[in-house]
């Protein structure tokens, strides 16, 4: 990363901002601390905005307001992509923008006042379908009147149905239901002679009436359901009529407004860029940061354009601009699909390691000695191709897909030197016995296989801590992480000897080098040193998980296979070993993954990366939008 300083005639600095951010690689400095010379702080002051600059950075914002507020009213559907030019339109759209903006706010009323009318429909149907008898009685009884109320206190219930008898001699008929906030809905069937009279009973106990359109006034029971579907199927209809006019506004002007949305927003960016440049008497002063692979490329396009006006020079990076340079990721495209490991962490330090090369490397490895199944392997390759081509346009899935490709590759590698092919097939079918090591019975040797891989993994994160030191200049630290690898080495050797890998004469004076090494490791590590050994020394122990889980998934396989053979019928024993594998696979994605993963942000990642990142925010136009 670059530390850049451009410097040009004041007029000339919107183009020169237009042209950096068409570009997408220069991200702006607003403070002028570590840019500029002591000498001339005190002559830069904050370029000045003028007045018609001011007045333009307000209507852009009330008429990206005005979008953003339509937008909320139309609905989410794809749309096409608009190709007029958006500044050329601009004073059209904000005409336009107020009859959208009304005339969606118009349907939308309309819509909340039909689905009000619709809720209160449908609440009545169901009062009416609960006393579905009724429907029968109203053929031989057309004098009956219906009454709706609305319970609140259920308690209420035996108090009304007292007044009613008092007032229709028993001739009456009550319902209950359940509605959505609560309360009970009834429903009261009486003669029609004295329906008045228990509306009026009923209004002086403070129980609330449900009223119902005027409409029913003269019909039956009966013809009152067929009005409330009739009623019901006109209001979806006037709905959906409305939801089709909004739909219509969308497709035609929602494109247009993206466009210009985009443009405004781009704008509105230069505009503040604008407040974090300097300016003299006659000249801007723009600082930032950029990919130094770019900065040759900047300077030619500058020039190309606006010729000798404009100077723009490479400044010396300093030790206290470490902290805030910023950061940018970038790798070959080998490794870039494993940035998707990388994302959930914080963003390492200019002056650490990116560690996306490393877990670009190991995880696969991990992962394949772990599920080490050259059939599931397979089966997995199969699916990662799939996945690829189905997702090929959604950039995190393709990604996931990518890295399951390549972690099958090593899940068959390891499968064929385990000797596996959905468990132990190849040795029941074949007598094919496994190239290196049979993993459910060599408990033992896979326990020193994978302390080895760890011994190995952990050690080289502490020799990137070294060169992470080195390039902070904390030479302290890049001992005590020296240090820690040779004691490691040493234990390993001390332990080795008791078993008599080595010689065990040599483990006195290998332990003698330890102990006058261990005042270093406290000068250099502080009080705490022995610790960190100890956890580094845990670290290693983790990678057991390695053969642990792998274990698992061996015997689970051997486990399913076994199952089959015991059913009698080959097919039912094909389905039942099928179903079990496939079980297997699903943990076979999951578990690897977690556990290398693991590995990898706990005792690989802690020896060397330094977290706190500032992430690299180029000034760049916007690129459209999707909807």
């Amino acid at each position: 990363m670059s530390k850049v300083e451009i410097v040009g005639p004041k007029q000339l600095l919107q183009d020169v901002l237009d042209m950096v951010s068409s570009l997408g690689i220069f991200q702006i400095e607003p403070s002028k601390i570590g840019f500029v010379e002591k000498d001339l702080e005190a002559e830069l002051n904050p370029f000045s905005i003028d007045e018609k600059t001011l007045f333009e950075r307000l209507f852009l914002e009330d008429l990206r307001d005005k979008i953003e507020k339509l937008f909320s009213l139309l609905p989410k559907i794809t749309v096409r992509r608009s190709y007029l030019a958006p500044q050329s339109i601009i004073g059209t759209i904000s005409y336009t923008i107020e009859r959208h903006i009304a005339a969606c706010k118009d349907i939308e009323e309309r819509k909340e006042a039909l689905h009000r009318e619709l809720a209160e429909v449908r609440r009545h149907a169901a009062f009416l379908a609960t006393v579905e008898s009724l429907f029968r009685d109203a053929l031989t009884a057309p004098d009956l009147d219906v009454i709706g109320l609305t319970i609140k206190d259920p308690q209420a219930v035996e108090k009304i149905r007292t007044l009613l008898t008092k007032l229709t001699d028993g001739q009456f008929k009550l319902f209950t239901v359940p509605a959505d906030d609560g309360t009970l809905g009834g429903l009261i069937t009486v003669e029609k002679t004295v329906s008045e009279k228990v509306s009026r009973a009923l209004s002086s106990e403070s129980i609330p009436e449900m009223p119902f359109p005027e409409s029913f006034d003269l019909l039956s029971l009966s013809d009152k359901v067929d009005f409330l579907q009739q009623r019901s199927s006109e209001i979806v209809s006037r709905i959906e009529g409305l939801e089709h006019d909004t739909e219509k506004i969308c497709l035609r002007w929602r494109p247009i407004y993206s466009s210009v949305l985009d443009w405004i927003d781009g704008r509105l960016e230069l505009l503040s860029a604008t407040a974090s440049a300097f300016q003299t008497g006659m000249c801007f002063f723009i600082n930032g940061w950029m990919p130094t692979a770019d900065l040759e490329m900047l300077r030619k396009k500058l020039i190309s354009s606006f010729g000798t006006q404009l100077v723009i020079e490479e400044k010396e990076l300093l030790q206290e601009d470490l902290e805030r340079v910023p950061v940018m990721l970038r790798n070959p495209s080998y490794f870039k699909p494993f940035e998707l490991f990388i994302g959930p962490l914080p963003l390492p330090l200019y002056t650490s390691i990116d560690p996306t090369p490393f877990i670009g490397i190991f995880f696969p490895v991990l992962f394949g000695m772990i599920l080490g199944d050259a059939g599931y392997g397979l089966f997995l390759l199969g699916l990662s191709l799939l996945l690829k081509k189905r997702f090929s346009e959604k950039t995190v899935l393709r990604n996931g897909a990518q890295i399951l490709f390549i972690s099958s590759l090593y899940t068959m590698f390891f499968g064929m030197l385990y000797g596996e092919f959905f468990g132990d097939l190849p040795h029941r079918l074949f007598g094919i016995e496994p190239l290196c090591v049979e993993r459910r019975t060599a408990v033992i040797p896979m326990l020193f296989f994978t302390l080895t891989v760890g011994v190995v993994h952990v050690l080289f994160g502490l020799f990137l801590g070294i060169l992470s030191a080195i390039k902070r200049k904390t030479k302290k630290e890049a001992f005590f992480k020296l240090l820690s690898i040779v004691i490691i080495v040493f234990l390993i050797v001390v332990l080795a000897s008791f078993f008599e890998v080595f010689p065990r004469v040599i483990a006195q004076p290998v332990i003698v080098a330890i102990l006058f090494l261990t005042p270093f490791l406290l000068f250099t590590g502080g009080l705490l040193a022995p610790l960190e050994l100890l956890k580094s020394i845990g670290n290693i122990i983790s990678y057991v998980r390695i053969m642990a889980i792998g274990l698992t998934s061996v015997l689970l396989a051997f486990m399913a296979n076994n199952i089959a053979g015991l059913t009698g019928n080959i097919v039912i024993g094909i389905v039942v070993a099928g179903m079990l594998h496939l079980l297997n696979i699903v943990l076979g994605i999951f578990s690897p993954s977690i556990h290398a993963l693991r590995l990898h942000y706990v005792e690989f990642f802690s020896k060397f990366l330094e977290h706190g990142g500032r992430k690299f925010e180029p000034l760049k136009k916007s690129r459209g939008r999707s909807s």
